[in-house]
């Protein structure tokens, strides 16, 4: 039989910082692999990677369109989170909370300050920290990620552990009265 292991129930921070990472896994520009996440009232509301524009060439099959030493032919991952809301239009970016696996760059922080997103949360300060500088001057709250190494070790077991088959647990019977 096998062991049963203790559950690992993550905090808001954790959860949404761990799906943050898997959403810049979709990104199809290498030169950075970035992803986001806009929630509200701890729901997802929208998400966002590193790529190119719905139906254009995505620079992982036809390369890079440096400009300046930055690559033009994506949208950022911030950017395309909060794109994405406002093509659902069923919801409000405004006093929301963004999960970004990276600091936004510049352009972005002007997105997400427009946006009215109240808090940013970032995994790791990437090249420009007066991007944050610029959110925290705006008035948002900006709080850099702490990995919690109890989470990452859960996530690491539920990542490689085999998702058990109980089709014959707990089947119902039905009776169909007249």
């Amino acid at each position: 039989m096998a062991e049963e292991r203790k559950h690992y129930r993550p905090s808001w921070d954790d959860y949404f910082m761990a799906i943050a990472k898997i959403i810049a896994a979709r990104g199809t520009c290498d030169r950075l692999y970035a992803g986001s996440v806009l929630v509200k009232d701890n729901r997802i509301i929208s998400t966002g990677y590193n790529g190119s524009p719905p139906s254009s060439p995505h620079c992982a099959d036809v390369g890079h369109l440096l400009e300046e030493g930055h690559c033009v032919r994506t949208i950022h991952g911030e950017h395309n989170a909060i794109l994405q809301a406002a093509v659902q239009g069923s919801t409000s970016t405004a006093g929301s909370t963004m999960y970004s696996k990276y600091n936004p760059c510049i352009h972005c922080t002007k997105y997400v300050i427009a946006a009215g997103i109240k808090r940013v949360v970032i995994g790791k300060i990437y090249r420009n920290a007066k991007a944050v500088d610029m959110l925290k001057e705006a008035g948002i709250q900006v709080d850099v990620y702490q990995e919690n190494q109890e989470w990452n070790d859960e996530l690491t077991k539920l990542f490689s552990e085999d998702i058990t088959d109980r089709t014959n647990e707990g089947d119902v019977n039905m009776e169909v009265s007249k």
